[in-house]
């Protein structure tokens, strides 16, 4: 009985978690669609370079703890990816790129794999 309530637990944590890491990603993701019309460099897209830059840093963190339950292939993968969305995400902010699409679908991808 104990054990079925911990694991109900559990699970419902989990599933939270990638809701809630769903919807953090979807917002960077609406972010930067707004932002793609205004170009690199302007207000809107600082502030979604900002919100992709400060969600990956805490995936990239969370995906490098050794608590991480996902097989370590799959996290070195996806950090790789986090790494290419920051890099992206900089030079959208400094205007040294107008590539929204790139991080636009990356972020989608990653987004829709937790649905």
């Amino acid at each position: 009985m104990y054990h079925s309530s911990y694991v109900d637990i559990a699970e419902g944590s989990a599933t939270l978690a990638r809701a809630n890491e769903w919807r953090a990603i979807d917002r960077a993701v609406a972010l930067l669609e707004m932002a793609r019309p205004t170009g690199a460099a302007s207000r809107e897209t600082i502030e979604a370079a900002t919100f992709n830059r400060d969600l990956w840093g805490i995936l990239i963190d969370d995906l490098a703890s050794t608590e991480n339950n996902l097989p370590e292939t799959l996290r070195a993968a996806l950090i790789s990816i986090g790494f290419f969305a920051l890099r992206q995400g900089d030079k959208l902010r400094l205007g040294q790129s107008e590539d929204f699409d790139s991080l636009i679908e990356v972020n989608t991808m990653i987004r829709d794999s937790l649905a």
